[in-house]
């Protein structure tokens, strides 16, 4: 006879087991070390720094994001570039202290539209194999249609239960339509014309223990990338990751291209007339 205390611990292992099975976001792999030298950890302090959100570099001093991630200010947070390992001390590391945030004004937190986000970093970073820029989508490019492939990575969630893993992952997902997303068993009306909807639903048994492989909490504000470029910056996709009809949810870069060139543009004049 199994007691009470010995099936708890059975169902324990269980579960410990299915989380350790996953591979990163909800599916996904670890990158190779620092192969994606765009990517930023915005980090909330505490009694030690704690990965927050994401975010990616898109030019000396700045940071791109998602409004939601610090929807009242930065309040000490930092954004730490040149990171693999969140826990491991790192000579490829450089960590900043937020200059400005601008936020976009328009940012809706009903449902999330127009959830980007600049942030200025106190100083320009030093460039590295391990911290480089990353191209982003401007007004005229092309945007990834139904069923493209496309790429985001993250320190977020890898299960529906928190855990958060220590290394940076990256998964390849595919573009859903955007008629479905604004399908009222998907988003409604919620979807709008400035979100993509992206999620790779497994066939085949993934390798972990869902059959959706997604970005989740902790991974908002990093970028979606299109042959190499980033179009999209991860946002929201519902209270849950990796199901069926919650795909996750980008903001489209390219619809911002006059409000990014006017907030970093107006920054730098002014930096330049006080010196």
């Amino acid at each position: 006879m199994v007691s009470e205390k010995e099936a708890f611990v059975a169902a324990a292992v269980v579960v410990f087991a299915l989380i350790s099975q996953a591979e990163g976001i909800i599916g996904g792999r670890e990158v190779v070390p620092h192969s994606r030298p765009y990517m930023a950890s915005i980090q909330i302090p505490g009694e030690t720094m704690k990965h927050e959100c994401g975010g990616f570099v898109i030019a000396d001093q700045w940071v791109m994001t998602a409004v939601h991630c610090m929807p009242t200010g930065p309040n000490g947070r930092k954004v730490v570039l040149g990171v693999h390992s969140l826990s491991e001390p790192e000579d490829t590391k450089q960590t900043f202290d937020i200059s400005e945030l601008h936020n976009h004004p328009d940012f809706n937190p009903s449902n999330y539209d127009n959830d980007i986000a600049l942030i200025k970093l106190d100083r320009p970073f030093n460039s590295s194999e391990a911290v480089k820029t990353v191209e982003y989508l401007r007004a005229g490019g092309t945007n990834p249609d139904k069923g493209a492939e496309v790429e985001t990575a993250g320190w977020g969630s890898i299960d529906n239960l928190g855990f958060r893993p220590d290394k940076l992952k990256e998964v390849v997902i595919g573009v859903v339509s955007s008629l479905r997303c604004k399908r009222s068993d998907y988003f409604g009306r919620k979807f709008t014309v400035n979100m993509i909807c992206a999620q790779k639903v497994c066939n085949d048994p993934c390798d972990q223990p869902y059959n959706v492989e997604d970005s989740c909490d902790g991974d908002s504000g990093g970028p979606l990338l299109y042959n190499g470029i980033a179009v999209g910056i991860t946002s929201n996709g519902g209270k849950k990751c990796g199901q069926i009809k919650k795909p996750g949810i980008y903001t489209v870069i390219s619809h911002y291209t006059e409000w990014i060139d006017n907030t970093m543009g107006q920054q730098t004049a002014e930096s330049d007339e006080s010196t």
